[in-house]
C-alpha cells in the first residue's frame, strides 16, 4: 500500500514516535511524506520515504494530487487543531480529498494506530477491490 505521513510543526516528533514504533509495519510499504516530515522520520527511523516540498511550499498539494489520482492508499496526517501556525498545511482540502476518494486517514495517534493494526491484519486490502 501506498502510505502518505504529514505532521504539524507541534506533531512532527509524535510523528517520530509513531513511525519508530510500527517501523516493522510500516517498512512493508511504499511510503511518500511531505518535506521536513518526510526528512526527519527518515532519519530517526532508517525508513525510505519519498519526500516532496515542505507542506508550506507545496507539499500538502503535492499528496493531494497523489490522493485524486489513486496513487495514495492511507494517510497519517498529525495535525495540531489548537496550536495551528499560519504556514503550515491546510488540512481541509486533503481531508475532502480523504472522503471524496475512500482514502482511510488518520489525524491522531489513537486512530493511526487503529489503521496500522487493521492493515496489518489485512483489513484494509477492500482498496484494491474497488481500484
Amino acid at each position: 500500500m501506498h502510505i502518505a505521513l504529514i505532521a504539524h510543526d507541534s506533531k512532527k516528533e509524535l510523528m517520530i514516535q509513531f513511525c519508530i514504533a510500527y517501523s516493522g509495519i510500516l517498512s512493508k510499504h511504499s511510503l511518500c511524506a511531505t518535506g521536513t516530515t518526510g526528512k526527519q522520520v527518515s532519519e530517526a527511523t532508517g525508513l525510505s520515504i519519498q519526500q516532496y516540498l515542505t507542506g508550506s511550499q507545496g507539499g500538502c498539494q503535492q499528496i493531494g494530487a497523489k490522493i485524486s489520482c489513486n496513487e495514495i492508499d492511507l494517510l497519517l496526517f498529525f495535525r495540531d487543531p489548537i496550536n495551528r501556525k499560519s504556514g503550515e498545511p491546510n488540512e481541509h482540502d486533503l481531508l475532502r480529498l480523504c472522503d471524496v476518494h475512500n482514502i482511510p486517514l488518520a489525524t491522531n495517534i489513537a486512530t493511526a494506530e487503529a489503521l496500522i493494526m487493521a492493515l496489518e491484519r489485512g483489513d484494509l486490502d477492500w482498496r484494491e477491490l474497488v481500484r
